[in-house]
């Protein structure tokens, strides 16, 4: 697969982002990731969206890390520091689950929390309904894993058309404008980094006409089983969102009764945009802490 692969120098002197990338072959494609914490820690994934990269969680990792928590944020295929194959139709929902999925095989991944939010949670609750062993709790932030047989908002069909055809797509300011606080000029830049110009961006095109809208999409059966699989996960499941999201921001309602795991959990729809990390990631890191030290704590193990 022809790819493109973004030069490093486009990386440098990134606001508040130490952490030096660690790459992995997927499918004969370099696929990258940062992490912050212990080694041995019990390992927190943090799955980003469209089209921002691991930069966005810049604000949760360190308090993470702090609490001896392995962070570990991937780019996925097509963003940030991961190679970009060129063409829109080299990019498929399966495709970015298989991607994801060996990566998170060479990585040896197990007892997870996922904190996931807009395609994150797409890939992550996909996987996590196909291999609910590897999981210990789920939290969500902005997402949903649909299934083809539910509306979605006309501001979607609006997003889908404007991804696709708008011929200028500046990703900076598409991640400012879906945030509830103004990201400063250097923050957006960052988001910027991965595209040096638009032949890079076709990963990030490409997404939001992926996602499954009809019963007939072909990403759309597999959802369904991982769907009816998250109907028995009993494990922890939290919902956190940013309040002022137009397209997702109740889905969490969803989630919340279907899935057995969240039943008796604290909930919550915080101030915010859809990128609810850019808004409230301190207070994201503090809810997953909380979570995993609750769970500790039930089991009779030192928080």
């Amino acid at each position: 697969m022809d790819a493109l692969r973004t030069p490093d120098e486009r990386f440098a002197d990134l606001p508040d982002f130490p952490w030096e990338p660690v790459y992995t072959e997927v499918d004969g494609l370099r696929m990258a990731h940062v992490e912050a914490g212990p080694a041995d820690g019990a390992v927190v994934l943090l799955l980003h969206g469209e089209p921002t990269w691991s930069y966005l969680y810049r604000h949760m990792m360190p308090l993470l890390a702090d609490a001896g928590l392995r962070a570990i944020a991937p780019d996925l295929i097509g963003f940030g520091r991961s190679d970009k194959p060129r063409r829109i139709a080299d990019y498929s929902y399966q495709r970015h689950v298989d991607w994801l999925w060996a990566w998170m095989e060479a990585q040896a991944l197990r007892d997870i929390t996922l904190f996931c939010q807009d395609w994150g949670s797409l890939l992550g609750l996909r996987i996590a309904g196909e291999h609910p062993e590897r999981f210990a709790r789920i939290v969500v932030g902005n997402g949903m894993l649909p299934t083809g047989d539910r509306g979605v908002p006309m501001a979607f069909h609006l997003w889908r058309s404007f991804a696709r055809h708008a011929p200028v797509f500046p990703i900076g300011r598409i991640v400012d404008v879906g945030s509830a606080r103004k990201l400063t000029p250097a923050e957006r830049r960052a988001y910027d980094a991965p595209y040096p110009n638009a032949r890079y961006k076709a990963g990030a095109r490409a997404f939001p006409a992926l996602v499954p809208i009809t019963p007939d999409d072909p990403a759309a059966p597999a959802n369904r089983a991982a769907w009816a699989a998250l109907g028995n996960f009993h494990k922890p499941f939290l919902t956190v969102f940013g309040a002022g999201d137009p397209i997702l921001g109740r889905a969490d309602r969803a989630l919340q009764t279907h899935i057995p795991g969240a039943a008796g959990q604290a909930h919550d729809r915080l101030p915010g945009g859809h990128f609810i990390q850019e808004d409230q990631g301190p207070e994201l890191a503090r809810r997953i802490i909380a979570l995993i030290a609750g769970d500790a704590s039930d089991a009779g193990l030192p928080r």
